[in-house]
């Protein structure tokens, strides 16, 4: 399995929203940043930042744009949709980088406008 697979698998286990399945992708230790929020480091970090995503969420989708792989890291260009149980959808343009050891996620950073997620939240 690539390490492409590997974040393929994880962005499914996003879709279906299931949380273990998340979880279960990521090594100990791990690290999650959405810059420019503040950076999350293991489960007991990530894994309440991710439920309270996928808590208000009907459905998820990640849309990929494009995607490279090379020395284990993973980057990829995505458009991640959030349909909310309110009725608001949430459209985040996402520049995502997987670091990757073992078949596991040792490190993801996603980058975003966060000036455009406040006016959708607003809206």
């Amino acid at each position: 399995m690539t390490d492409t697979d590997i974040v393929t698998s994880f962005i499914a286990a996003w879709e279906a929203k299931d949380i273990d399945a998340i979880m279960g992708h990521f090594a100990p230790g791990a690290s999650y940043h959405n810059i420019p929020m503040p950076k999350l480091t293991g489960a007991d970090q990530i894994r309440p930042f991710i439920e309270g995503f996928l808590a208000d969420a009907d459905t998820v989708t990640f849309e990929m744009v494009a995607s490279a792989e090379q020395n284990g890291r993973v980057l990829n260009e995505r458009v991640d949709t959030f349909h909310l149980k309110s009725g608001k959808a949430l459209r985040f343009e996402v520049m995502g980088v997987f670091e990757l050891t073992g078949g596991k996620i040792t490190a993801w950073r996603d980058y975003f406008d966060m000036k455009d997620v406040e006016k959708q939240m607003a809206a």
